[in-house]
């Protein structure tokens, strides 16, 4: 079940769920709208390994914008730090982001119970496209859980994203043991 917009102001009322900056103006009927912050990275290296540490570039949008290019992935991140304590929270893109061809995530849209920290996204463009640092760029829908948590991600020992960051974050698969 998703909640609702009196749902999601309740929960941040009981502070299980923490919207940093939190805008009133931002609550829609049932998610709120986050936005892009002025930091962007790309990766140094044109062939990624799952296996290494990937390093990546900062980039910082400036007043009059960044103009994404097709065939890059950047990261980003959200100026909004959020924390999660008894909902699942989905980061799903703006109708109008994705009119304009940009992606906002590759494959996650899905948070952890427990999850606190900004969202990276993962942005990609079918063309090229100017973004602002302020913008809208997705927005978060929680839904409720059904049962018991026993691993609520912030308190995982082999949880990889906890560290609280205002810069996009690059894969962390090398951490893995496979």
């Amino acid at each position: 079940m998703i909640l609702s917009d009196k749902k999601i102001l309740a929960a941040i009322e009981d502070g299980s769920i923490v919207i940093d900056p939190f805008k009133k103006e931002c609550l829609g009927t049932n998610s709120y709208d986050v936005h892009l912050s002025k930091h962007l990275a790309v990766y140094k290296n044109e062939t990624l390994d799952a296996r290494q540490h990937n390093e990546t570039v900062a980039i910082e949008i400036p007043e009059e914008g960044f103009v994404l290019q097709p065939g890059t992935l950047y990261l980003g991140v959200t100026e909004e730090y959020t924390e999660t304590h008894a909902t699942v929270p989905f980061l799903e893109g703006k109708s109008s982001v994705g009119r304009l061809g940009i992606d906002i995530h590759a494959t996650a849209g899905k948070g952890d119970v427990g999850f606190c920290n900004t969202w990276t996204l993962e942005i990609s463009c079918v063309h090229p496209v100017r973004v602002y640092a302020g913008m809208p760029i997705g927005q978060l829908i929680y839904f409720a859980v059904d049962g018991e948590i026993l691993n609520y991600y912030n308190k995982k020992k082999n949880a990889k994203y906890i560290t609280r960051t205002d810069k996009p974050v690059e894969s962390m698969m090398f951490k893995n043991k496979f």
